[in-house]
């Protein structure tokens, strides 16, 4: 492998045991292809079919090709070389889509914010990507973005270039960029990184994820088999672009591999979607429980045609039974689970599954080489049935995360399992129900939160003596988060802890959803707050409060 290498930044690399990859190739799986090279492909083969639509824009497989081209020869002409890493932070847009097809093309790394991440979060990426640029909006649903970029060159002065979409003001346009096309690069070698993700942030700050060409493609040309996805799909975007869900699982990435057409929503609900699905024809979609209830509901009464939605995926979250039939009767299409993670693995129902079996679990994996391992404390096989971590390696799951040796030492077994966090069961036939998470982690309508990072970000705040952050349960979002409060001097008031966080530079969705400000924490035998009991104490006060139900 060849490694990414630009001036004295950590080369981004992802390296699986020769046996392996030998195994990988063998087996069909990683075939050599690179982002440029099938964007490429598709764009001389369905030049003319409309490749992305979104609002009042639609490009041909051919124009998206010329319009990458366009940004990537644009940001070579700046000063970027091949290899340096450009954080991109845009919403659900053509020009999200264009954007990092061009920086594939330049041979740069796109490194995956999200429109609502803040300073706190863009500048950690910055840092731990060592990125040189950042690519994001003028404006987001009322939140100036160039503030934002200030704010991150202030903080991280390596971020030397900053384009925006929309008025740039003192900043360079991205419809502005020119270059000379001939000074792109060639393709990339296969099992080169070609961006990073980024994790649900379990534990602190979200880690960075090096996904490669091989294994990436892999996995969302696999998942097209499995989804039914092929040229005649027209595929929504609800969620945000950025997410590993709505982006491989098949995502817009499987949809533009298979020819097909992707349409991006500015907005995950019935009142933006629904026209989209009638005016578009969709035939598939991926959303997180929450919203996948919402849907069901407002599809009984809407006058959209939603007569063309074949499938509708479900994930980032457990929907539980109940809430599986609810979705099946609402909207009358194919329901599929969906259960994977942005590091590798994911599973899904298969649609002629039974439609008892799909409601009772999140799916089975994708490869035949997906391996899994369910155990207990001790990294001792459970039984088949019983509850137990999940473990798992494979051909498009990381062997490690990026300028992170902590993260890793915790993270990956000795021959390269990655802990999961989560816990599931493992029924007959290799499907796994989720049971949980194994650490203090919230997920909150699919975002996955970290308890730790939110605490330290309350004890930052003179009034707070000590806090614990839990999870719930909650009917609409799944999990809310909850801080437990003990204060210092001066009273504080909920909302005014709130705004101060928020003024922090902080994601609005890790901002808790309830503050309870309480005297005192009960403790473990070595002084650690007992969650288990912090979160048993606010169900029961809640189940006192609202009668009995959630």
């Amino acid at each position: 492998m060849t490694p990414s290498t630009v001036d004295s930044r950590l080369p981004l690399q992802q390296q699986w045991p020769e046996a392996l990859v030998a195994r990988y190739r063998a087996a069909g799986h990683w075939r050599g292809e690179t982002f440029p090279g099938f964007l490429r492909e598709r764009a001389e083969r369905h030049a003319d079919d409309i490749a992305v639509v979104a609002g009042d824009v639609r490009l041909s497989y051919a124009q998206l090709w010329h319009e990458a081209g366009r940004i990537g020869a644009g940001l070579l002409a700046l000063g970027l070389q091949p290899g340096e890493r450009v954080l991109v932070q845009l919403g659900n847009t053509a020009g999200f889509i264009a954007t990092v097809c061009g920086l594939f093309r330049a041979g740069l790394v796109p490194v995956y914010a999200l429109p609502a991440h803040r300073i706190t979060e863009l500048a950690h990426f910055a840092r731990k990507a060592e990125a040189s640029a950042y690519i994001s909006t003028d404006v987001h649903e009322g939140f100036d973005h160039r503030g934002l970029a200030r704010a991150l060159q202030a903080e991280v002065p390596a971020v030397r270039h900053v384009l925006i979409d929309g008025d740039a003001a003192e900043f360079v346009a991205l419809e502005s960029l020119q270059g000379d096309r001939s000074q792109l690069p060639a393709d990339p070698d296969p099992q080169s990184v070609a961006f990073l993700q980024i994790s649900g942030g379990s534990t602190g700050l979200s880690k960075l994820i090096p996904r490669t060409h091989d294994d990436y493609i892999y996995s969302f040309r696999a998942s097209n088999e499995i989804c039914g996805i092929d040229r005649d799909s027209v595929y929504l975007v609800a969620l945000p672009a950025a997410h590993n869900f709505p982006m491989s699982s098949p995502g817009f990435f499987g949809a533009l591999y298979a020819g097909a057409r992707v349409v991006l929503s500015p907005g995950p609900g019935p009142d933006a979607a629904f026209p989209l699905i009638a005016r578009e024809k969709v035939t598939c979609c991926g959303l997180v429980p929450p919203l996948a209830l919402l849907w069901a509901q407002a599809a009984a009464t809407s006058r959209h045609d939603l007569s063309s939605l074949r499938v509708l995926q479900v994930g980032g979250a457990k929907l539980v039974p109940e809430a599986a039939r609810r979705v099946i009767d609402g909207l009358g299409c194919t329901l599929q689970q969906v259960f994977g993670m942005a590091e590798g693995l994911v599973n899904y129902t298969r649609l002629d599954d039974p439609q008892e079996l799909i409601v009772a679990c999140q799916g089975r994996p994708i490869s035949e080489d997906d391996e899994v391992r369910v155990v207990d404390d001790h990294d001792q096989p459970v039984a088949e049935g019983e509850v137990g971590h999940l473990l798992t390696r494979g051909p498009y799951t990381i062997r490690s995360y990026h300028n992170d040796a902590a993260a890793n030492a915790r993270s990956f077994t000795d021959d390269g399992f990655y802990r999961t966090g989560d816990r599931v069961q493992q029924l007959p036939g290799g499907y796994l129900v989720v049971q949980g998470r194994a650490g203090d982690h919230i997920n909150r309508a699919g975002e996955k939160i970290s308890a730790e990072e939110i605490e330290d970000h309350l004890l930052a705040h003179p009034g707070v003596f000590d806090a614990a952050v839990v999870s719930i349960p909650d009917d609409y979002l799944g999990e809310r988060s909850c801080a437990f409060v003990i204060q210092q001097g001066e009273a504080i008031k909920a909302p005014v802890l709130k705004a101060w966080m928020r003024g922090r530079g902080l994601a609005a969705f890790k901002v808790p959803d309830q503050i309870v400000f309480v005297d005192s924490f009960d403790t473990t035998a070595v002084g650690k707050i007992s969650r288990r009991e912090l979160r048993a104490q606010l169900r029961a006060r809640h189940l006192q409060q609202t009668g009995g139900t959630r």
